[in-house]
């Protein structure tokens, strides 16, 4: 090697290494993990949306001839500007979780299906469900993936931030392998009859962001949150809780809703579906609970029943002014704290994570 060929690829090297050297931390993230809880109108369908842009829509509400939940999970993907969905998970296969997303992939692009598994057939429901799996199979590709009890769902990391993950804590009645802390309130569990319907097998998601927790169950009932309750708390506590099957009194196990201890909770309910007043009570009786908020106001309960009016997104009964609103929860960049907005125009409430 001639001696100025030496000294050029010598600079060249010295001035990539000075770089690499000068080269900063990575800088922490500006934008907040937003969860976007959807009026289905007693469906389900919740919409996370990471500091990165990444998206994961849980449950697509109810198939219906004007395509009320897919225009109201489309408008909320609107808001946080997504092109795609880059993950959908079903709950389980009751067609007011997973019967709007024919309609939602006709109009966004999907790249991932996840879900508790393809049953042949579902006793309960065998009208809507094989023309309903069709069309799902059909958008899927047939490519879904099967998540079990302990899998993580595969989100890309957030570049200065805190840690990011969504662990599936149960799938087809199996629990999350770990032990937990020892839970002292399973002395007070009485099992129900046993559940033999799909929701029994619902899949649940756990999101972590930093010390922000936030848990979904899907339609889970009685005896299963048992399983993740008790005699060890499995789950942990978190600081969000989406009611479990609407507020419905078969699921929303004590043992587990307190042991969980959330700070705030909010009601994917319809009019007159859910939020049942024993879910209230339980929740009302969980140590550090700060704010219930519901999707509807139950129409036929008793405002002593329920949230007051401003935390609660549609007071209206379907036809009667209902506006579809979502609730939105918004974590801040380093995970600290969460901020709850019902409505585009509501005041917003901030609580700090634990």
């Amino acid at each position: 090697m001639n001696a100025r060929r030496y000294l050029v690829l010598a600079l060249v090297c010295g001035l990539a290494l000075a770089g690499l050297g000068a080269r900063s931390p990575a800088a922490a993230p500006t934008r907040s993990l937003d969860i976007y809880f959807l009026d289905t109108e007693g469906g389900a369908a919740t919409l996370i949306v990471t500091p990165r842009g990444e998206s994961v829509l849980f449950d697509s509400g109810n198939s219906t001839p004007d395509d009320r939940d897919a225009r109201r999970i489309l408008k909320a993907a609107k808001d946080a500007k997504l092109r795609r969905l880059d993950h959908y998970v079903t709950s389980h296969w009751h067609r007011d979780h997973f019967g709007g997303i024919g309609a939602v992939a006709a109009k966004l692009p999907i790249k991932h299906f996840w879900d508790r598994g393809i049953p042949a057939s579902l006793p309960e429901d065998p009208d809507s469900f094989p023309a309903l799996m069709s069309v799902y199979k059909k958008i899927s590709k047939g490519a879904s993936v099967t998540l079990k009890a302990g899998d993580l769902l595969p989100l890309k990391p957030i570049r200065g931030g805190p840690p990011l993950q969504l662990l599936c804590v149960v799938s087809d009645r199996q629990v999350i392998p770990r032990e937990g802390a020892p839970n002292p309130f399973c002395k007070q569990s009485r099992p129900k009859p046993e559940d033999k319907s799909d929701n029994a097998r619902s899949l649940g998601l756990k999101l972590t962001y930093g010390d922000f927790d936030f848990l979904c169950l899907g339609d889970l009932t009685w005896n299963v949150e048992r399983q993740l309750a008790c005699p060890t708390n499995r789950v942990g506590e978190v600081d969000l809780f989406q009611v479990t099957h609407h507020g419905l009194a078969v699921s929303n196990n004590p043992v587990l809703v307190k042991a969980l201890r959330p700070q705030v909770a909010i009601f994917e309910n319809g009019p007159r579906k859910g939020c049942a007043p024993a879910v209230v009570r339980t929740l009302r009786s969980v140590a550090g609970l700060k704010a219930i908020y519901q999707i509807h106001r139950k129409l036929n309960s008793s405002p002593a029943d329920q949230a007051p009016l401003a935390r609660i997104a549609n007071l209206g009964g379907p036809g009667e002014a209902d506006a579809g609103h979502y609730i939105k929860a918004s974590v801040s960049p380093d995970g600290n704290a969460f901020t709850i907005r019902v409505t585009a125009a509501g005041a917003p409430h901030t609580y700090r994570s634990r």
